[in-house]
C-alpha cells in the first residue's frame, strides 16, 4: 500500500466497545540499579507507576485500565491503587517473563466479556513513562477510529548511526540513515484488540518469534495493516537508566496544574453554606477577598492578621487560639487558608538576624505550625488547607533569597503533606500567582504599569475554586491570559515556558 493510499474501512462489521489502558509494568529495575521494580520507584512523591495510572485516570477517551506487573509486585500495586482511589484500574495481573508474554496475557484478559462481533480499543503503554500528556492519549483513541494500528514516535533530534563491531578494534560506522524519515518510538502504541489479537496468533506460528514491542509483531505478521503514526512529545520520556530518574524527578517538580473550572454561584453556595473558614493573613489582599468571597455564599469566616486581630501567624499559641475559638463556635472547621507573608528585599550578606528571623518564622514555620494545628479539625470533616507560593519558586533571585526559598518550601511542604494526609481525605494544595496587586507588592515596588498584575480578586476566586475541589498535593498557577498562546501543551511544557518566561523578564516574586 503506498503511503498516500486511504487504508479501508478498518472495523468491518465489529462494534467498537469502548477503550482499554494496559499498563505493562514488568521490568525489574536492575538498570537503575534498584532491588524492586522501577516503576514503584518514589518520584515527586508518588511511585511513577502511580503517576502513570493517574493519568489515564483523569482521561475522558480512556474507558477502564489493566496493570501488568512483574510477578511478585502485583499486592504492591494493588495497595497504590486503593490508596490512591484510582476507580478505573479494573484488574491487575502478573505479568509473563518476556514482553511477548506480558502482551498475550493482556490480550487474553481482554478478550473476557466480549460479546461476539464486539472488538475494543487498546493503548498499551510503558508503566515507566508518566509523563505521557492527554493530548497523545485523546488522538490514539481517535486514530483508532480509521486505523486498526497505531504508534507514537517523535522525529530524531540526533543523527542515526548504524555500526559492526570488528574484534577488538571496536565498531564502526557502516551507515548514517537520512534523519529526516527517521522517529523515535513511544507508546502508548494502539490496535483494535482483534488485530492485536490476530498479529500475536500468527507470531506463536515462527519459531523464531520475538519482539519488544507490539508494533513490531503487526509490521512483521500483519503486513497488510497500515500502521498510522500519532505525534508523540519530548516529555514522553522512559524512565530506564540512573540518569532518567533525576530528570523525572525534576520535571514533575516543574509541573503545575491548571486551576479547576469555576463553579456557578449555585455551587459556590450549595458547597460553602454552613462551612467554616479560617483565613490567617485575612487583613488585606487575596486573604480578604478569600474571606469576604467565602462570606457572600453563606460560608462562616475568621479572618485574622496582625492589623485587624492581632494574630500573628509565627506565634503558635495565636493559631491555636484562633481554630480553637473558630470550632467552638461552629463545630466544624472545613477549609483553612494561609495567605500571611513577609517580603524583605535584600542582599543576604546585609541582612541582619532579626530580618533573617522574621522571614522564617512567618514564611516557613507559622505555615508549618498552622498545618499541624489544623489537622486534627480539618481530618474530621475531610477539610482543605490551602497555601500560597511565589512565581519565583522554580529559581532563586539576587536579593529575594530569603523570599523565594521559603516560598519553594511551601512547595514541597505541599507535596510531601498531600501524600501523609491522603489517607485521611485531608486535601493541601499551593496557589502560584503571577505577580500579583496587594498591598505587600504595592509597599515593596511602588506604582506599576495598568495591566501588568493580576487582580487579588482573581486570584482569590482561583483559591476559592481550588477549595471545593477534591485535588491535593498540587501545585496550581494563576496567570493572566495570553490569547496569543496554545493552550494544547502538556502541563510540563506549560511549565516549562513560564520558568523561560521568568527567566527572560527577570520577573520578581
Amino acid at each position: 500500500m503506498s503511503p498516500t493510499t486511504v487504508p479501508p474501512d478498518v472495523h468491518g462489521s465489529e462494534r467498537v466497545a469502548g477503550a482499554t489502558a494496559v499498563v505493562l509494568a514488568g521490568g525489574t529495575g536492575q538498570r537503575v540499579g534498584l532491588s524492586i521494580p522501577k516503576q514503584l520507584l518514589k518520584i515527586a512523591g508518588k511511585s511513577v507507576i502511580e503517576h502513570t495510572l493517574a493519568v489515564f485516570e483523569e482521561s475522558d477517551a480512556i474507558d477502564d485500565v489493566i496493570v501488568l506487573m512483574a510477578p511478585g509486585y502485583v499486592p504492591d500495586v494493588e495497595a497504590i491503587v486503593a490508596k490512591a482511589g484510582l476507580a478505573k484500574v479494573s484488574r491487575i495481573i502478573e505479568g509473563g517473563s518476556t514482553r511477548n508474554e506480558t502482551t498475550r496475557r493482556a490480550i487474553s484478559a481482554l478478550g473476557r466479556g466480549l460479546a461476539e462481533g464486539e472488538d475494543r480499543k487498546v493503548l498499551f503503554h510503558d508503566a515507566v513513562r508518566p509523563l505521557l500528556s492527554q493530548r497523545v492519549i485523546r488522538d490514539c483513541v481517535d486514530a483508532l477510529e480509521r486505523y486498526r494500528a497505531v504508534d507514537v514516535a517523535i522525529p530524531s533530534a540526533d543523527t542515526i548511526i548504524v555500526t559492526r563491531t570488528h574484534g577488538a578494534d571496536g565498531e564502526f560506522i557502516t551507515d548514517v540513515p537520512d534523519r529526516s524519515r527517521l522517529r523515535r518510538g513511544q507508546t502508548p502504541q494502539a490496535f483494535t484488540l482483534s488485530t492485536i489479537r490476530r498479529a500475536y496468533d500468527v507470531a506463536e506460528r515462527d519459531p523464531n518469534f520475538q519482539a519488544t514491542d507490539d508494533c513490531s509483531v503487526v509490521l512483521k505478521y500483519l503486513p497488510d495493516v497500515p500502521i498510522h503514526v500519532v505525534a508523540g512529545d519530548e516529555f514522553n520520556m522512559k524512565v530506564t537508566q540512573p540518569v532518567d530518574v533525576f530528570i523525572a524527578d525534576k520535571l514533575f517538580q516543574l509541573t503545575s496544574t491548571s486551576a479547576p473550572a469555576p463553579s456557578d454561584e449555585g455551587a459556590y453556595r450549595e458547597l460553602l453554606h454552613g462551612r467554616t473558614l479560617v483565613v490567617f493573613g485575612g487583613s488585606y489582599g487575596i486573604g480578604a477577598d478569600i474571606a469576604a468571597l467565602a462570606e457572600s455564599y453563606g460560608a462562616r469566616v475568621f479572618a485574622h492578621g496582625r492589623s485587624t486581630t492581632g494574630t500573628h501567624v509565627e506565634n503558635p499559641d495565636h493559631v491555636e487560639e484562633a481554630l480553637a475559638a473558630a470550632y467552638a463556635e461552629t463545630g466544624r472547621i472545613d477549609h483553612v487558608v494561609n495567605s500571611a507573608g513577609v517580603l524583605r528585599i535584600g542582599k543576604l550578606a546585609e541582612t541582619d538576624n532579626a530580618t533573617i528571623e522574621e522571614a522564617l518564622r512567618v514564611n516557613y514555620l507559622a505555615p508549618v505550625q498552622i498545618a499541624r494545628a489544623a489537622y486534627k479539625y480539618l481530618a474530621e470533616t475531610g477539610g482543605h488547607y490551602l497555601l500560597f507560593t511565589s512565581s519565583s519558586y522554580t529559581r532563586g533571585r539576587a536579593e529575594y533569597s530569603l523570599y523565594s526559598s521559603t516560598k519553594a518550601a511551601m512547595v514541597n511542604l505541599t507535596q510531601a503533606l498531600g501524600d501523609e494526609w491522603a489517607g485521611d481525605g485531608v486535601r493541601i494544595n499551593c496557589i502560584n500567582p503571577e505577580r500579583t496587586a496587594t498591598p505587600m507588592r504595592s509597599k515593596a515596588f511602588g506604582k506599576e504599569p495598568d495591566g501588568s498584575l493580576l487582580s487579588s480578586e482573581v486570584v482569590a476566586r482561583t483559591s476559592l475554586d481550588v477549595l471545593l475541589s477534591e485535588m491535593t498535593g498540587h501545585v496550581i498557577d494563576v496567570r493572566q491570559q495570553d490569547p496569543t498562546r496554545s493552550t494544547g501543551a502538556s502541563s510540563v511544557e506549560q511549565a516549562l515556558v513560564a520558568v523561560l518566561d521568568r527567566s527572560e523578564t527577570g520577573e520578581s516574586p
